[in-house]
């Protein structure tokens, strides 16, 4: 059998096959469905903090925190549609731009999708900050609205350029005659402010919004109600609908990982022409999951997480399987100097190294050294292959990947390791 009579088989066999889903988009992030189960309290919120704007009025800015899937980009999203609805009917001149930062990535690229939502061309490159900034005020100027602009992972962006996007737009009101500018961060790390500059901190003024991650009952409740629309009756069993919210439940009650282990265990038991999807295609899932998250993350760290990861890379080659701060800090600095980049202090590679424990890339654990103190031992939580086949797209990182740090070895012969 040929490829494309493989393909035939494979494509008629999905077409032919209907008896596991209604409607899958339902399970994806993006949904937003008519109602947030949970959520209600977050709703009022930032419905009455976004409410002036009816009768055009700038509103407070506000920043909401959590963790991923906690549910803060759908709430926005919710009560900004309907905020947008409520306008046109008091007449009130409202325009909202929705902007992910991790996506975005640069401050150009911010302020570039900024003037594309308010009609107006910007090349994708070529011009200064200042002068797509210019044109983004005298446009927004000229349309005399209430301008609503959703930073979404805003914490990304910081971490990554600085906070001169903030410091811009929390200042833009002191020159706009016409139109008035309120934002809405978004941002997945609650020590956001530790980033910012006391300026932009001052210029603020924010109101903040905080999402406690769901419990293992509520993740049941959303995933009952989207399951309702995503899938045939009868072919979810209720141990798989339980398996799924448990997981979740154990990760920080993240509700889109709830919703890609469901859909994801979908598909699992569509290949396999399942009648019902059980807690086996669930475990499946999960393991098809984790590889992609981990992957994805890996994808977009920031050039310095990159290099802290490949620091310890380079070190569990040279068979130190836990370091300490200091001795990934000595591998960082020459991979900085390797690649032209200015290194970071080492108390804020100590931060990343928390940033990547955190999301579980590395593990650090603190360690008592008896009576000469404690200190902290890290190692890689992700396999060697996998960190090679990731980087290997980066000609740069890829070259790293490859080369030998004459400081390791220096490491590994002395009596610098416990």
């Amino acid at each position: 059998m040929n490829d494309y009579n493989i393909l035939d088989e494979v494509f008629e066999k999905f077409v032919t096959n209907t008896q596991i889903f209604n409607d899958r988009e339902v399970l994806r992030h993006d949904y937003i469905p008519d109602k947030l189960p949970h959520r209600e309290e977050q709703i009022k919120s930032l419905g009455e903090t976004v409410a002036p704007i009816l009768k055009g009025a700038r509103c407070s800015n506000v920043f909401i925190y959590g963790k991923t899937g906690t549910g803060k980009t759908a709430v926005t999203k919710y009560v900004l549609n309907h905020l947008e609805i409520k306008a046109k009917g008091f007449g009130a001149p409202v325009k909202v731009c929705y902007v992910n930062c991790r996506l975005t990535g640069t401050e150009y690229r911010v302020f570039s999708r900024l003037c594309h939502s308010l009609g107006m061309s910007v090349p994708f490159t070529g011009l200064s900050i200042g002068e797509v900034f210019d044109r983004f005020k005298k446009g927004l100027d000229s349309l005399k609205v209430v301008f609503i602009i959703v930073l979404d992972e805003v914490d990304a962006l910081i971490k990554s350029h600085g906070d001169s996007v903030l410091y811009e737009l929390t200042r833009i009101n002191e020159i706009l005659s016409s139109s008035k500018v309120s934002l809405v961060g978004i941002s997945n790390d609650l020590r956001l402010k530790e980033f910012l500059d006391p300026r932009v901190l001052s210029s603020l003024g924010e109101e903040e919004i905080v999402f406690r991650p769901y419990d293992a009952g509520e993740l049941r409740n959303i995933l009952f109600d989207r399951a309702k629309l995503a899938f045939r009756d009868g072919v979810l069993s209720n141990g798989a609908l339980s398996l799924c919210g448990a997981l979740a439940a154990a990760e920080h009650g993240d509700a889109r990982r709830a919703l890609d282990l469901l859909r994801v265990a979908g598909e699992v038991g569509e290949r396999k022409n399942a009648r019902v999807i059980v807690e086996r295609h669930v475990r499946e899932a999960e393991k098809r999951i984790e590889h992609n998250r981990i992957v994805e993350a890996l994808t977009n760290l920031t050039l310095h997480s990159k290099l802290v990861i490949l620091s310890l890379f380079h070190l569990s080659g040279a068979n130190v399987r836990r370091a300490i701060t200091g001795e990934i800090f000595d591998v960082y600095s020459e991979l900085c100097e390797k690649s032209g980049v200015s290194p970071l202090t080492q108390r804020r590679v100590s931060t990343l190294v928390n940033e990547l424990d955190a999301i579980g890339l590395l593990n650090a654990q603190v360690i008592s050294m008896g009576r000469y103190g404690r200190t902290k031992k890290i190692r890689l939580e992700i396999g060697r292959t996998l960190i090679r086949e990731v980087f290997a797209g980066d000609d740069r990182l890829g070259r790293m990947v490859k080369c030998q740090l004459k400081c390791i070895s220096q490491h590994a012969h002395c009596g610098h390791r416990k």
